[in-house]
Protein backbone atom coordinates (compact mmCIF):
# COMPACT_ATOMS: atom_id res chain seq x y z
CA UNK A 1 0.00 0.00 0.00
CA UNK A 2 1.49 3.46 -1.31
CA UNK A 3 1.87 6.60 1.07
CA UNK A 4 2.85 9.78 0.98
CA UNK A 5 6.82 10.12 1.66
CA UNK A 6 6.53 12.76 4.10
CA UNK A 7 3.76 10.59 6.56
CA UNK A 8 5.99 7.66 6.45
CA UNK A 9 9.52 9.41 7.84
CA UNK A 10 7.26 11.19 10.32
CA UNK A 11 5.91 8.39 11.12
CA UNK A 12 9.45 6.61 11.35
CA UNK A 13 10.41 9.10 14.03
CA UNK A 14 12.66 12.18 11.67
CA UNK A 15 9.71 14.97 12.81
CA UNK A 16 7.00 16.58 12.29
CA UNK A 17 4.91 15.72 8.79
CA UNK A 18 6.23 20.29 8.08
CA UNK A 19 9.88 19.15 9.29
CA UNK A 20 10.10 16.32 6.64
CA UNK A 21 8.26 18.39 3.70
CA UNK A 22 11.22 20.67 4.71
CA UNK A 23 13.73 17.88 4.31
CA UNK A 24 12.25 16.65 0.71
CA UNK A 25 12.64 20.44 -0.63
CA UNK A 26 16.39 20.68 0.65
CA UNK A 27 17.08 17.51 -0.94
CA UNK A 28 18.28 15.66 1.92
CA UNK A 29 16.01 12.58 1.50
CA UNK A 30 16.24 9.91 -2.18
CA UNK A 31 13.49 6.95 -2.91
CA UNK A 32 15.47 4.02 -4.37
CA UNK A 33 18.69 6.55 -4.99
CA UNK A 34 16.63 9.50 -6.66
CA UNK A 35 16.30 12.60 -5.29
CA UNK A 36 12.65 12.71 -4.02
CA UNK A 37 10.09 15.65 -4.40
CA UNK A 38 7.43 16.94 -2.59
CA UNK A 39 4.00 14.15 -3.23
CA UNK A 40 6.35 11.44 -3.98
CA UNK A 41 4.42 8.19 -2.94
CA UNK A 42 6.10 4.99 -1.62
CA UNK A 43 5.29 1.55 -1.82
CA UNK A 44 6.91 -1.22 1.13
CA UNK A 45 10.35 -2.29 -1.38
CA UNK A 46 11.38 1.20 -2.03
CA UNK A 47 14.56 2.60 -0.37
CA UNK A 48 14.25 5.67 1.52
CA UNK A 49 17.76 7.67 2.41
CA UNK A 50 18.02 10.46 4.66
CA UNK A 51 21.14 11.92 4.93
CA UNK A 52 22.64 8.77 3.84
CA UNK A 53 21.09 6.26 5.78
CA UNK A 54 18.38 3.96 5.19
CA UNK A 55 15.09 4.24 6.68
CA UNK A 56 13.56 0.66 7.17
CA UNK A 57 9.91 -0.19 6.69
CA UNK A 58 9.80 -2.30 9.98
CA UNK A 59 6.15 -2.95 11.40
CA UNK A 60 5.59 -0.46 13.97
CA UNK A 61 6.45 -2.13 17.67
CA UNK A 62 6.12 0.86 19.40
CA UNK A 63 4.78 0.90 23.11
CA UNK A 64 3.53 3.84 24.76
CA UNK A 65 3.01 4.51 28.62
CA UNK A 66 1.52 6.91 30.78
CA UNK A 67 1.93 7.32 34.18
CA UNK A 68 0.50 9.59 36.97
CA UNK A 69 3.78 10.75 38.81
CA UNK A 70 3.44 11.58 41.79
CA UNK A 71 5.34 14.55 43.39
CA UNK A 72 8.53 13.28 45.57
CA UNK A 73 9.71 11.43 42.60
CA UNK A 74 12.93 11.94 40.44
CA UNK A 75 12.20 11.89 36.93
CA UNK A 76 15.96 9.53 36.50
CA UNK A 77 17.05 6.09 35.98
CA UNK A 78 19.54 6.49 38.84
CA UNK A 79 18.80 6.12 42.41
CA UNK A 80 19.66 9.00 44.64
CA UNK A 81 20.13 7.71 48.56
CA UNK A 82 16.63 6.61 48.98
CA UNK A 83 14.02 8.95 46.85
CA UNK A 84 12.08 7.08 44.62
CA UNK A 85 12.60 7.50 40.92
CA UNK A 86 9.85 7.31 37.75
CA UNK A 87 11.06 3.52 36.84
CA UNK A 88 10.34 2.34 39.93
CA UNK A 89 6.58 2.49 39.27
CA UNK A 90 6.74 0.90 35.53
CA UNK A 91 6.09 -2.63 34.37
CA UNK A 92 8.78 -5.26 35.05
CA UNK A 93 7.28 -8.52 34.32
CA UNK A 94 9.25 -7.72 30.62
CA UNK A 95 12.75 -6.88 31.71
CA UNK A 96 13.67 -7.03 27.76
CA UNK A 97 11.90 -3.38 26.83
CA UNK A 98 13.79 -0.50 27.60
CA UNK A 99 11.63 2.02 28.47
CA UNK A 100 12.72 5.10 27.67
CA UNK A 101 11.46 8.71 29.38
CA UNK A 102 9.71 11.42 26.63
CA UNK A 103 10.72 14.46 28.63
CA UNK A 104 10.79 15.40 32.64
CA UNK A 105 9.20 16.42 35.59
CA UNK A 106 10.90 17.60 38.30
CA UNK A 107 10.43 16.19 41.72
CA UNK A 108 8.22 18.16 42.62
CA UNK A 109 5.96 18.37 40.16
CA UNK A 110 3.18 16.15 39.29
CA UNK A 111 1.11 14.51 36.58
CA UNK A 112 1.71 12.95 33.18
CA UNK A 113 4.93 11.11 32.13
CA UNK A 114 4.90 9.00 29.12
CA UNK A 115 7.39 6.29 28.43
CA UNK A 116 8.09 4.33 25.25
CA UNK A 117 10.40 1.36 23.87
CA UNK A 118 11.15 3.68 20.49
CA UNK A 119 13.96 5.88 21.09
CA UNK A 120 13.12 7.44 17.32
CA UNK A 121 9.44 7.90 18.65
CA UNK A 122 11.03 9.39 21.75
CA UNK A 123 13.09 12.05 19.71
CA UNK A 124 10.14 12.68 17.33
CA UNK A 125 8.13 13.70 20.79
CA UNK A 126 10.55 15.87 22.29
CA UNK A 127 11.79 17.76 19.15
CA UNK A 128 10.76 21.10 19.05
CA UNK A 129 9.96 20.81 15.20
CA UNK A 130 7.19 18.18 16.13
CA UNK A 131 5.00 21.55 17.72
CA UNK A 132 3.83 18.90 20.50
CA UNK A 133 2.51 21.73 23.30
CA UNK A 134 2.08 20.47 27.03
CA UNK A 135 -0.47 21.94 29.24
CA UNK A 136 -0.44 22.34 32.97
CA UNK A 137 -2.04 23.29 36.21
CA UNK A 138 -0.67 25.49 38.22
CA UNK A 139 -1.57 27.12 41.77
CA UNK A 140 0.66 30.11 42.00
CA UNK A 141 0.65 32.59 45.26
CA UNK A 142 1.10 36.77 44.62
CA UNK A 143 -0.27 38.83 42.45
CA UNK A 144 -1.69 38.32 39.34
CA UNK A 145 -1.94 41.60 36.50
CA UNK A 146 -2.90 42.16 32.99
CA UNK A 147 0.62 43.19 32.49
CA UNK A 148 2.05 40.01 33.72
CA UNK A 149 -0.11 37.90 31.42
CA UNK A 150 1.19 39.47 28.37
CA UNK A 151 4.73 39.50 29.78
CA UNK A 152 4.43 35.47 30.05
CA UNK A 153 2.80 34.98 26.83
CA UNK A 154 5.12 37.71 24.63
CA UNK A 155 8.38 35.97 26.38
CA UNK A 156 10.98 36.52 28.85
CA UNK A 157 14.47 36.04 28.68
CA UNK A 158 16.26 34.78 31.57
CA UNK A 159 20.08 33.61 31.29
CA UNK A 160 20.03 34.20 27.72
CA UNK A 161 17.45 32.06 27.00
CA UNK A 162 13.39 32.99 25.63
CA UNK A 163 10.39 31.73 28.00
CA UNK A 164 7.19 32.13 26.92
CA UNK A 165 3.56 30.43 27.09
CA UNK A 166 1.22 30.07 24.44
CA UNK A 167 -2.07 30.34 26.59
CA UNK A 168 -3.03 31.16 29.90
CA UNK A 169 -6.50 30.74 31.28
CA UNK A 170 -6.96 31.85 34.97
CA UNK A 171 -9.02 29.96 37.21
CA UNK A 172 -10.20 30.20 40.96
CA UNK A 173 -9.07 31.80 43.53
CA UNK A 174 -8.64 30.97 47.11
CA UNK A 175 -7.18 33.16 49.46
CA UNK A 176 -3.33 34.70 48.22
CA UNK A 177 -3.82 31.73 46.13
CA UNK A 178 -4.95 31.19 42.28
CA UNK A 179 -5.32 28.36 39.41
CA UNK A 180 -4.09 28.84 36.07
CA UNK A 181 -3.83 26.63 33.11
CA UNK A 182 -0.70 27.36 30.88
CA UNK A 183 0.32 25.57 27.93
CA UNK A 184 3.64 25.91 26.18
CA UNK A 185 5.33 24.24 22.99
CA UNK A 186 9.03 23.50 24.55
CA UNK A 187 10.24 21.01 27.78
CA UNK A 188 12.89 23.05 28.67
CA UNK A 189 13.89 22.80 32.34
CA UNK A 190 11.59 24.08 35.05
CA UNK A 191 10.39 26.14 32.32
CA UNK A 192 6.83 26.75 34.18
CA UNK A 193 8.33 27.48 37.28
CA UNK A 194 10.78 29.91 35.97
CA UNK A 195 8.28 32.16 33.88
CA UNK A 196 5.86 32.26 37.29
CA UNK A 197 9.03 33.42 39.47
CA UNK A 198 10.32 35.44 36.84
CA UNK A 199 7.31 37.61 37.61
CA UNK A 200 6.94 37.29 41.07
CA UNK A 201 4.56 34.86 41.41
CA UNK A 202 5.43 31.61 43.72
CA UNK A 203 4.07 28.06 42.65
CA UNK A 204 2.86 25.98 45.18
CA UNK A 205 1.28 23.07 42.97
CA UNK A 206 2.25 21.98 39.75
CA UNK A 207 0.55 19.38 37.61
CA UNK A 208 1.07 18.30 33.66
CA UNK A 209 -2.30 17.15 32.36
CA UNK A 210 -2.09 16.73 28.86
CA UNK A 211 0.90 15.86 26.07
CA UNK A 212 -0.32 16.85 22.70
CA UNK A 213 -3.62 15.08 22.27
CA UNK A 214 -2.99 12.84 25.25
CA UNK A 215 -5.01 14.32 28.45
CA UNK A 216 -4.20 12.31 31.66
CA UNK A 217 -7.04 10.63 32.83
CA UNK A 218 -8.89 11.67 35.40
CA UNK A 219 -9.00 7.96 36.81
CA UNK A 220 -5.27 7.15 37.04
CA UNK A 221 -4.28 7.38 40.59
CA UNK A 222 -0.99 8.53 41.11
CA UNK A 223 1.76 6.17 40.63
CA UNK A 224 -0.19 4.13 38.41
CA UNK A 225 0.16 3.55 34.76
CA UNK A 226 -1.74 2.18 31.41
CA UNK A 227 -0.55 1.48 28.19
CA UNK A 228 -1.69 3.27 25.06
CA UNK A 229 -3.17 2.14 22.09
CA UNK A 230 -1.91 2.38 18.35
CA UNK A 231 -4.76 4.87 17.77
CA UNK A 232 -3.92 6.94 20.56
CA UNK A 233 0.34 6.64 19.18
CA UNK A 234 -0.96 7.60 15.72
CA UNK A 235 -2.77 10.48 17.34
CA UNK A 236 0.44 12.06 18.29
CA UNK A 237 2.85 10.86 14.96
CA UNK A 238 -0.23 12.93 13.66
CA UNK A 239 -0.77 16.12 15.42
CA UNK A 240 -0.94 19.27 14.57
CA UNK A 241 -0.58 17.83 11.02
Amino acid sequence: MAIRLQKFLAQSGVGSRRFCEELIKSKKVKVNGKQAIIGTSIEKNDVIEFDGKVISHTESDTKLLILNKPEGVLSSNKKEKDIPIIFDFLPKDNTKIRWISVGRLDINSSGLMLFTNDGNFANYCMHPSSMIDREYLVRARGDFTKEKKQKMLTGIHIDGVKYKFTDIVEGEKQSSNQWFSVCLMSGKNKEVRKIFNSVGLEISRLKRTRFGPIFLPSKLAKGKYIELSNKEIDSIKNYGV
